[in-house]
């Protein structure tokens, strides 16, 4: 159950048009009165002698004694009461009781003989109430309503146990301002998918993605279309910006504009610069050219930097300090953002979704101690300027390696979250993991398919052997392995990783030393991606791709191996070819 206390009003009677509006809205329906402040208020929706006017003058009363000075000049306190999609439709009765509850909570008529306000509560659907009130008690008083959100968030959470509701997580207070209700309204008259301040969050979000410094900050906001002001001090420093969408207009027809910090906590220009300004070390940052490894291309290139990020961030998230893991969090959802904005159109939506999600999870009171977080912020920027992946060939097939990364730093960070109290951290971190099991499926079934019928063509000698090394190597997970559909294509793996000069037994191992092998649907697949990441073997297997091989088995490739790398046969020199 989530309530939501909006800014106050100056215009009861503007509001109860709203909310007994049934024309313009297709979920208002049937609006009637739940419950009032006197119980006996008239009811504009079911008593056809009532009118909103005499809705309106009763609960403006209290503020129309006072003399003209005296009035405060916004007095309508509102604030939606609305059921988690999974609940019960409750009864009318409920609703009221819910109604006076929240009244009471948040100091607008606290009972006990106190004076309070005069309050009707509306419900025009059937998973939610409003609630207006004006903010004058009946002796002439401004009400205690001091941070009456918080206090309605924890009554709602008693409410949602004796009721047997679902429970939501508490919040913390880190959360990004919702948009009010009269910003909802409007994007429905002007047929947007979302109101205006969540679609600028998001651009600001994905411009905000491996920036390093203002100038390319602004300069990403102008090209993704934003009108820009910036506030500088009499130095000439800039001390904030503002955006706005260029058709977001208010009534004068000026464009409505936002401060950073009222889209998100940390999108304010001091925050933001944090980023780049946490970074203390000296060497030069890697360009992104530097990722883009011989004969692949700059997004699959991106991708690779990304997934290496991505696993070697999952182990300080397990084992670092607080704000260490505070930063590499807060700098995975740039990595989300960005891998979102330059995705393919088959896992476009899921990724945007899943970077919607984790949007909440990249924040909490513990402060990120930034530049720690250098590697993922430097992937996030390869990928952005690495540019639009093709969603096929190495493109595609290290989009769903990068992909299956992630899932396990997201799938940490949750872990982290939960273990520090962080609920709708956590909550926001599962739900992004699933975006990204999704995602991934629809990434690696090409890539996978191919390596699968590979796997499929090896003699039958060849699988012995596979399955023999595999069962000496992970002899707890060999089973489980050699049962899943993913095994012939971790089998093609082992035989490409082998021909290109590692010890395969050696790859097995380094790749089950990271955690999180419980949470995979398919622990093959994986180790797949795990070694073809860690071999430096080509994401894509297909028979175009540019890896030396043939619609069979592999023939002749070029690879570069790493001096020490894990699972390599020579130390301190690299193998410049090598033919099966």
């Amino acid at each position: 159950m989530i309530p939501s206390v909006n800014n106050s009003g100056s215009r009861t009677i503007g509001l109860l048009n709203y909310l007994y509006e049934t024309g313009q809205y297709e979920d208002h329906t049937d609006p009637h009165l739940v419950a009032s402040f006197d119980g006996m208020s008239p009811d504009p929706g079911r008593d056809p002698n009532a009118t909103l006017n005499d809705l309106a003058q009763l609960l403006d009363q209290p503020v129309m004694a006072l003399a003209g000075h005296a009035r405060p000049a916004k007095h309508v306190w509102h604030t939606s009461v609305r059921a988690d999609p999974g609940d019960r439709i409750l009864s009318d009765e409920e609703w009221a009781g819910i109604a006076r509850r929240i009244v009471a909570a948040t100091g607008i008529d606290p009972g006990d003989g106190q004076p309070g306000c005069r309050w009707a509560a509306v419900r025009h659907a059937d998973d939610h109430i409003h609630i207006v009130a004006t903010l004058v008690t009946e002796d002439g008083h401004r009400p205690d309503d001091y941070r009456s959100g918080a206090r309605a968030q924890a009554e709602a959470r008693l409410i949602e146990k004796e009721l047997g509701l679902r429970q939501v997580a508490p919040g913390d207070g880190t959360a990004a301002q919702r948009p009010t209700s009269a910003e909802r309204h409007k994007a429905e008259r002007q047929g947007r998918e979302r109101p205006a301040r969540e679609e600028l969050r998001e651009t600001v979000r994905r411009a905000v993605a491996g920036v390093t410094s203002e100038e390319e900050f602004f300069d990403r906001l102008a090209a993704a279309g934003l009108l820009i002001r910036t506030r500088a001090a009499p130095s000439g420093d800039l001390l904030g910006y503002k955006v706005a969408l260029p058709d977001d207009l208010n009534k004068d027809g000026e464009p409505v504009f936002y401060p950073g910090a009222r889209l998100a906590p940390d999108l304010s220009l001091p925050r933001i610069r944090e980023r780049w300004t946490g970074d203390t070390r000296n060497d030069p940052a890697p360009r992104p050219e530097d990722a883009v490894r011989t004969g692949l291309g700059a997004p699959a290139g991106a991708r690779r930097t990304t997934a290496s990020a991505a696993w070697q961030a999952v182990m300080l998230v397990w084992q670092g300090d607080d704000a260490v893991v505070a930063a590499h969090i807060a700098a995975a959802g740039e990595v989300l953002d960005a891998l979102a904005k330059t995705s393919a159109a088959h896992t476009r939506r899921e990724l945007r979704d899943a970077a919607t999600a984790f949007e909440r999870a990249s924040r909490s009171h513990i402060r990120a101690a930034r530049g720690h977080d250098r590697e993922l912020r430097q992937a996030a920027r390869e990928l952005v300027h690495g540019g639009p992946a093709l969603g096929r060939g190495e493109d595609g097939a290290t989009t769903a390696m990068a992909i299956d990364m992630l899932f396990f730093l997201i799938t940490a960070a949750a872990h982290w979250h939960a273990k520090k109290g962080h609920a709708q951290q956590a909550e926001a971190a599962a739900r992004t993991a699933e975006h990204l099991r999704t995602a991934y499926q629809a990434a690696a079934a090409q890539p996978l398919g191919v390596l699968y019928q590979r796997g499929r063509r090896l003699s039958r000698p060849m699988l012995q052997r596979q399955t023999m090394l595999l069962r000496e190597a992970l002899p707890q997970l060999a089973e489980q392995i050699l049962a899943e559909p993913g095994w012939y294509a971790l089998a093609a793996t082992i035989a490409e990783a082998e021909a290109a000069g590692h010890d395969p037994a050696a790859l097995l191992t380094a790749a089950v030393e990271r955690r999180e092998l419980d949470t995979a649907d398919s622990v093959s697949d994986v180790l797949v991606w795990r070694l073809r990441r860690t071999a430096d073997l080509p994401a894509d297997a297909s028979p175009l791709s540019e890896n030396g091989t043939t619609g069979g088995q592999p023939t002749t490739r070029t690879t570069a191996t790493r001096p020490n790398a894990p699972g390599s046969r020579r130390s301190g020199e690299e193998t410049s070819a090598k033919t099966r």
